[in-house]
């Protein structure tokens, strides 16, 4: 695991991303802040919790249940799944989860409905869309939007919004029009929440939108790089 930084330090960059927020959205709290901790320790969870951030994001299924049983069950912010989801691991997944990110196909949609039968409560679920055309990046096509939404809702499940990446490359102009895009299917089908923006474009999806950021390295640091 990688280790965090001290605590001032991610307390001040939480900060910083508090005032960019208010700078681009008028509200510091306009749009809600998901620290990524993947590859981090447990100890992140803490630290994002006292340092103002609205709940942990994480990527990988094992990791987050292996997080989850460090804190004893009782994790101090709401846990979002952010990674590529695969319908085998909702099982294992469902009980901790408080926001899905990446909902993007029918038997991930059959997967949590299953799981909410048996829980006794409906998913909270962002449909994934892949904005940029990208073969390498998941989502359904913007085409495809409407459809998963609509057997989402049919399956029970609870659809607050849309989630996208921007493209690989960074390019500031096609990532401008991923979000917007991505912002306008929102709008058209009435949903609220738009999770979008990571540390190197989130001024852009703030500028675009976003009521949720993913924000990894730009609060805990760069991770090293595996060869």
């Amino acid at each position: 695991m990688t280790t965090a930084p001290p605590r001032e330090v991610v307390a001040g960059r939480v900060a910083e991303l508090r005032r960019l927020i208010s700078e681009t959205r008028g509200d510091a709290h306009a749009a809600r802040i998901v620290a990524v901790t993947k590859t981090f320790g447990v100890e992140t969870w803490d630290l994002a919790a006292q340092c103002g951030c609205d709940a942990v994001g994480e990527n990988y299924a094992q990791e987050l249940l292996d997080k989850v049983r460090q804190t004893g069950g009782s994790p101090p912010l709401p846990v979002h799944f952010i990674g590529h989801l695969q319908s085998n691991k909702v099982k294992s997944l469902a009980a901790h989860v408080a926001l899905w990110h990446t909902v993007d196909r029918a038997s991930v949609v059959a997967a949590l409905a299953k799981e909410a039968e048996r829980l006794g409560a409906a998913p909270r679920i962002l449909v994934q869309v892949n904005s940029t055309a990208e073969d390498q990046k998941s989502g359904c096509t913007p085409d495809e939007v409407t459809e998963v939404v609509g057997a989402a809702r049919a399956a029970g499940l609870v659809v607050e919004g849309l989630m996208t990446m921007g493209p690989t490359d960074a390019d500031p102009v096609a990532t401008r029009g991923a979000f917007r895009l991505t912002a306008q299917i929102a709008r058209d089908l009435g949903v609220v929440e738009l999770s979008m923006g990571m540390t190197h474009d989130v001024r852009i999806a703030l500028e675009e939108g976003a009521t949720i950021v993913r924000v990894g390295s730009g609060i805990f640091g760069e991770r090293p790089r595996s060869d």
